[in-house]
Parts: C-alpha cells; structure tokens; sequence
C-alpha cells in the first residue's frame, strides 16, 4: 500500500470532521428557548457595503437566562441590526434603547418546537450530504489508483476503510442530531 493513499485517507477523515464541526455551528445558531450569543452568528447586517456578522458590530451578552443584549458600536448601525434581527427568521422582536438592542428570547410553544427539530434534521442531513460527497471523492480517488495498477485486494481494503470513515461520521451526525431534537423538545 502506498503512503500516498494513506495520507488521502487521513484527508477524507479531516474533510468528514469538517462537516460534523459545521454541523455543531449550525445547531448552537438553533434557538432552545435558553439565551445564547451564538444565536446570533447566522445573522448578517448589510453594513459598509457588505454583509456583517452581528458579533463584528457589537458586543453580545446574556444577562439573563431568557434576554440577549447587543450593545452596537457604531450608532448608525442600529437600526440596519435591528431589521437583520427581525427578518433573519429567529422569531425574535428587538427594542431598542439608544445603542443597545434587548431581544427577549420567548418561550417556546410546541408547534415552534416541532419547527426547529426539523431544521436541525435538515442541517443534519446537510452534513449527511456532505460526507457523501468525500467518500464521493475518496472512491474516485481510489478508481483512478486503481487503474494506475493497485492490486485488487489493496483496492477493496481502501474501500472498506473509506466506507468505515463515512459510517462513523453519518453516526456521529446522527447522534448529534438525536441530542439537539432532544434539547429542542425539552420544556
């Protein structure tokens, strides 16, 4: 066996990592009902002439249990982050007061449970998709070395490994997924 497909394989391994860590970013952005600063990260503010993470326009703190505080910096941003807030679908309602922006997190009822469950299932199978597409390209990798000479057994070993890779990784998305709909349904 060649140390060249070795290497591949540690790549593939990294590539399916990546999607498992995008994946855990996308749940914490999942509102639970708890106030947390990383709700915020998907929201993008149009702001000097292109779009800006929140996190870059001000400071976010959590005061309290269920109230997030977003002390903007540059006062004329203001309103542009509240209407960010507003349409980024969150289900969030700013005030404003002066620079700071307090978004009273609400309480979940459960039709809005339901309804982020199935977005973490469909970020999930986001990520399902993406591990594919590696193992996707670690079979053709391992097509064109076969044609270049590998021998049939070092071929199907390689396959077998690169399977083994995608099914620890889609478990791993599975187990992920199976948490975050258990924190969603929570009360």
């Amino acid at each position: 066996m060649s140390d060249e497909l070795e290497i591949d394989i540690d790549a593939l391994g990294k590539r399916m990592d990546g999607a498992l860590n995008a994946l855990r970013q996308e749940f914490a952005s999942l509102r639970t009902g708890r106030a947390s600063a990383s709700m915020l990260d998907p929201v993008m503010v149009e702001a000097y002439g292109s779009p800006t993470p929140v996190n870059q326009l001000g400071t976010i703190t959590v005061p309290e249990p269920r109230m997030v505080l977003v002390n903007i910096w540059d006062k004329s941003l203001v309103n542009a982050v509240d209407k960010a807030i507003r349409n980024s679908g969150l289900g969030i309602n700013p005030q404003m007061d002066g620079t700071i922006l307090r978004l009273p997190i609400p309480e979940l009822n459960e039709e809005r449970r339901r309804d982020l469950a199935r977005v973490a299932g469909q970020y999930a199978e986001n990520a399902r998709i993406a591990v594919r597409n590696v193992r996707r390209d670690g079979m053709d990798q391992l097509k064109k070395a076969k044609s270049a000479g590998m021998a049939e057994d070092d071929h199907k070993i390689w396959t077998e490994e690169v399977q083994e890779l995608t099914n620890a990784a889609i478990g791993k998305i599975d187990a992920a997924l199976e948490a975050k709909q258990d924190e969603i349904m929570q009360i």
